[in-house]
């Protein structure tokens, strides 16, 4: 075995691997978790795949199955996620179950759209 591949073999998989772009985004939203109840936040980003969010309580376990009710430019979306991480009170979902509607991939395809930098032409989310 050659000294790059021994280094290669050694190195720990990158922890910031993405599939997709996370995108910034505030909406509130609410989480639908069987133990803690409903709990209601706002997000900070959102990418296809998943979105983090500022909750209020920290009472959400990481690995529990959770129900998300936000609003996006295109629409509401309800889907199922899992959490993944928690940070004090900002957590992280994956979603799992796919995005039927299309709500959450044309809103993230809408925050990849480079905009002017003119404020008064910048649409509000």
């Amino acid at each position: 075995m050659d000294a790059q591949n021994e280094l290669t073999q050694q190195s720990p998989a990158p922890i910031e691997a993405r599939r997709q772009p996370r995108f910034k985004l505030q909406t509130d939203i609410r989480v639908q978790s069987r133990s803690g109840g409903p709990l209601k936040g706002y997000t900070v980003d959102i990418s296809e795949s998943g979105i983090s969010a500022i909750l209020k309580l920290e009472e959400v376990p990481v690995g529990e199955l959770v129900q998300l009710e936000f609003e996006l430019p295109f629409g509401p979306v309800t889907i199922r996620a899992q959490v993944m991480y928690q940070t004090a009170f900002r957590y992280g979902f994956q979603f799992v179950e796919p995005d039927e509607s299309g709500v959450i991939k044309a809103t993230c395809g809408y925050l990849a759209t480079p905009r002017p930098h003119d404020q008064d032409s910048a649409p509000q989310l």
